[in-house]
């Protein structure tokens, strides 16, 4: 019980995530639009100021390791075009489908971990799981915009 809503919560985010991302495809890219989600994201970090969700120098590597590579799913479908002399990001049918994965993935390791690790504790190692995994996501898709933002 401890982690069905959260669960529920991140399947509502994944479909929030998966319908943003068609819509962004109709729009022209820029470095703002990229750059930005990381740094909204990165506010979640305030939640290592409780001891409740703090987590060990161990915990910390495995899960940005685990979130670095995740990320190179994200890195291989997140592709860009230029069209009317801007930038846009190509639909792929894939990324629903690895981020629907990733999903599933994380929920599994949720269910599984959360009987060995408190809930805090994991919550906050899921975080810098996937701050881990957007980052990395983030600054590929930004070298590959300012690579075609060049030839434009």
């Amino acid at each position: 019980m401890k982690i069905l809503i959260p669960s529920i919560l991140a399947v509502m985010m994944s479909i929030g995530v998966i319908f943003i991302r068609m819509k962004a495809s109709h729009k022209p890219v820029s470095a703002k639009k990229i750059i930005l989600p990381p740094v909204f994201m990165s506010t979640g970090a305030l939640m290592f100021i409780s001891p409740y969700f703090r987590v060990t120098s161990m915990e910390i590597v495995e899960a940005i390791v685990v979130g670095m590579l995740f990320s190179i799913l994200l890195i291989k479908t997140s592709k860009f075009e230029v069209r009317d002399n801007a930038v846009y990001l190509k639909r792929s049918k894939a990324f629903a489908f690895i981020l629907i994965g990733l999903l599933l993935v994380r929920i599994v390791a949720k269910s599984i971990l959360s009987q060995q690790i408190e809930v805090g504790q994991l919550s906050g190692m899921f975080w810098i799981l996937a701050f881990g995994m957007i980052v990395p996501w983030r600054i590929a898709m930004l070298i590959q915009y300012k690579k075609l933002v060049v030839t434009i």
